[in-house]
């Protein structure tokens, strides 16, 4: 109808060239809507907090179970994954093949409950170099060699598929760092309010409470982490469980250095305000430390990008007019 066969459309889609437009434009386009989406998604908070009524259910079922003395299984209902993946999981035995005493403490540090996530990063842990590999392999082979010799096709193959293989263990980590960067973006502050709470005569759990509604516009994940705490303090037996399994959520060490307090506090009588005293004064020290930290990095960091992009600009403003003139003469 437009001129076009099938032949000429597969040619477009295996040139080198149209690939790496089409990539840039994806690239581009993923890049347009993650600075976007942050004025687009204006209710982040409520989605967020309603991944911890999980948990708080969780928590109920099991303090219910441990008053009955009840011999069910505690889950939460729908929880657990079913489909393709776990499906996969179970057959091949990858839990096992895969096994990881801490990747539960590394999913809840990335912001991931459940058993979903946990079945979905071992399907990705099997799938990803195959996947990887065999398309990579398929394109070099059969649709475009580049004009490389077989080994190192063969070599293309396997490191991209070898990069598969690691492709979840570093978007976990990447996820875990981020949030914990949001978190103690926002820590500081959090812990000025909670000493205003405490010492306004508020009890450990409706200070925590009143926190995490109020940090939430300056970091949800903060406000996720708190909610998920007073849940925790709300229905486990022992509040040194919920202060443990925060600071083990964020692994960060003013977290556990707070929760540490908080646990001492508990256990001794000592006060509590003059201990989150303490703490946001550290915390924000400790903040503050790493801005200048970042700050002094700078110099370093911007060294490869001026001589990369200005010096170039730099020498074609400076030396162009004289080369136009000389060439004219």
């Amino acid at each position: 109808m437009f001129g076009l066969d099938f032949a000429d459309i597969r040619d477009f889609l295996i040139s080198p060239e149209n690939l790496v437009m089409m990539i840039s434009a994806v690239l581009v386009f993923a890049t347009i809507v993650t600075l976007a989406a942050p004025a687009m998604n204006t209710n982040s908070l409520d989605k967020r907090i309603k991944g911890v009524r999980n948990r708080r259910e969780e928590l109920r079922r099991k303090s219910r179970e441990a008053i009955e003395q009840s011999s069910r299984n505690s889950s939460i209902r729908g929880a657990e994954a079913k489909g393709l993946m776990r499906k996969v999981v179970d057959a091949l035995n990858l839990q096992k093949a895969f096994e990881d005493p801490d990747l539960q403490d590394k999913l809840q540090q990335a912001g991931l409950r459940g058993n979903k996530p946990a079945v979905a990063f071992y399907f990705f842990r099997l799938a990803s170099p195959i996947i990887l590999f065999a398309g990579t392999a398929t394109y070099v082979f059969m649709i475009n060699d580049f004009g490389l010799p077989t080994i190192t096709r063969w070599c293309l193959a396997f490191g991209l598929g070898l990069l598969g293989y690691y492709a979840p263990n570093v978007y976990l980590s990447n996820a875990a760092q981020k949030r914990q960067q949001s978190i103690m973006g926002a820590f500081p502050d959090a812990l000025d309010l909670l000493l205003i709470c405490v010492e306004s005569g508020m009890s450990i759990e409706a200070a925590f409470h009143k926190v995490s509604t109020e940090v939430g516009s300056q970091s949800i994940e903060l406000a996720e982490e708190l909610s998920l705490t007073t849940a925790e303090l709300s229905y486990l037996q022992d509040r040194r469980s919920a202060y443990e399994n925060l600071g083990k959520r964020t692994n960060h060490p003013g977290v556990r250095a707070v929760c540490t307090s908080l646990i001492q506090a508990e256990r001794y009588g000592t006060p509590l305000g003059q201990a989150l005293r303490v703490m946001a004064k550290e915390n924000r020290d400790m903040r503050l430390a790493t801005a200048e930290k970042k700050a002094a990095s700078l110099p370093a960091k911007l060294t490869v990008p001026m001589i990369v992009f200005f010096l170039p600009v730099l020498f074609v403003v400076i030396l162009g007019p004289a080369i136009i003139r000389f060439n004219s003469l």
